[in-house]
């Protein structure tokens, strides 16, 4: 990947979801383990959203969000994704607006439509062949109301008078667009700082990439220029062994008890085996233009996954061929001065 010459580049950032179990354990417990994270030198924790997926689990977004930031003093919190089209605009923009008041430049919003189960979209009372459209309109609005924005609107699915949230998130709260299909990447290109992929290839990857910065060039709605080289990111669950087979074996069964399908339907784009293993995976993907790493660890142990998982983001820092790209032009100026 190419940094263009005076372009603002997005740091590497690593992200996890440090247990599925979380918020069953106790509160000791659950300070313990995400202290446990920032040790192993994350950026954020992450959560997904869902309402009632498929069997009726699930925990929302927003709440989850309170809870991490008020965890640890310094955690970036991402919301990985949020369902935005089971909701309304504008709670949605003074949700963001009060967790950016708790923990300011911690947030990170990422928007879904909810495609992995159809009926936790009924049951929301929200027709699943509009997702796409109210998530759209919906998205512009609450970018709007979080600009600071005094929002008159005519729309499909929301009409709204003189809406106004106060005060505006500073900074701003990044957002990104989740999604596997052609029309969530060009989402994203029309409003967000970066794409979040999942379960793809890397030429799906640099082949998405494209059709962001088209979108972006061509069909942005949302004020200001498009981001000068686009956060995007990369989101997988992640099985720690000592051979890929021991490894599968943890994150394998994970997988099938959330999704509800087997494993062999993700194993191709589930990194496992060793940290060497998981580092080779993920390098290509840095290549292609990732500038974030969503880790949902799996293993023997939570917490010593989590602790491989760290040396994957280690490692992965160290590979980032924008930095290593910076630090070579930096010596070449160097070398040139004397």
């Amino acid at each position: 990947m190419s940094n263009p010459a005076g372009a603002t580049v997005p740091p590497l950032r690593i992200g996890v979801t440090p247990d599925i179990a979380l918020w069953e354990r106790s509160l000791a417990e659950r300070r313990e383990i995400v202290a446990h994270v920032a040790e192993a030198g994350f950026d954020t924790v992450f959560f997904a959203d869902h309402v009632s997926f498929r069997t009726g689990h699930g925990h929302d977004g927003m709440v989850t969000a309170a809870g991490l930031v008020n965890l640890h003093p310094d955690l970036g919190v991402y919301l990985a994704v949020y369902l935005l089209p089971l909701r309304h605009p504008v709670p949605v923009a003074r949700q963001l607006a009060n967790l950016a008041e708790m923990a300011p430049g911690r947030i990170r919003f990422g928007v879904g439509i909810g495609g992995d189960d159809r009926h936790e979209v009924e049951v929301c009372g929200v027709d699943p062949r509009t997702r796409g459209r109210r998530t759209d309109e919906s998205l512009g609005i609450v970018l709007r109301l979080l600009a600071g924005e005094t929002v008159d609107h005519r729309g499909e699915f929301f009409s709204l008078e003189t809406a106004r949230i106060t005060p505006a998130p500073d900074p701003p709260i990044p957002t990104y667009v989740g999604g596997r299909s052609d029309a969530a990447v060009r989402r994203a290109g029309r409003f967000a700082d970066g794409w979040l992929a999942a379960w793809c290839s890397v030429r799906r990857y640099r082949e998405a990439a494209e059709i962001f910065a088209e979108a972006a060039a061509t069909e942005r709605a949302v004020p200001g220029p498009p981001p000068d080289v686009p956060d995007h990111g990369l989101q997988l669950w992640v099985g720690f062994g000592d051979s890929r087979a021991e490894a599968a074996s943890y994150v394998g069964p994970d997988l099938e008890r959330f999704y509800k399908v087997p494993f062999a339907s993700f194993e191709k784009y589930t990194p496992h085996g060793t940290v060497d293993d998981v580092v080779e995976f993920f390098l290509p993907y840095l290549d292609a233009g990732c500038r974030h790493v969503n880790l949902t660890p799996c293993g023997s142990d939570p917490l010593e996954a989590i602790l491989a998982a760290g040396e994957v983001a280690r490692r992965l820092r160290q590979a980032d061929p924008l930095a290593v790209s910076a630090t070579a032009g930096s010596a070449q100026q160097g070398s040139d001065s004397t």
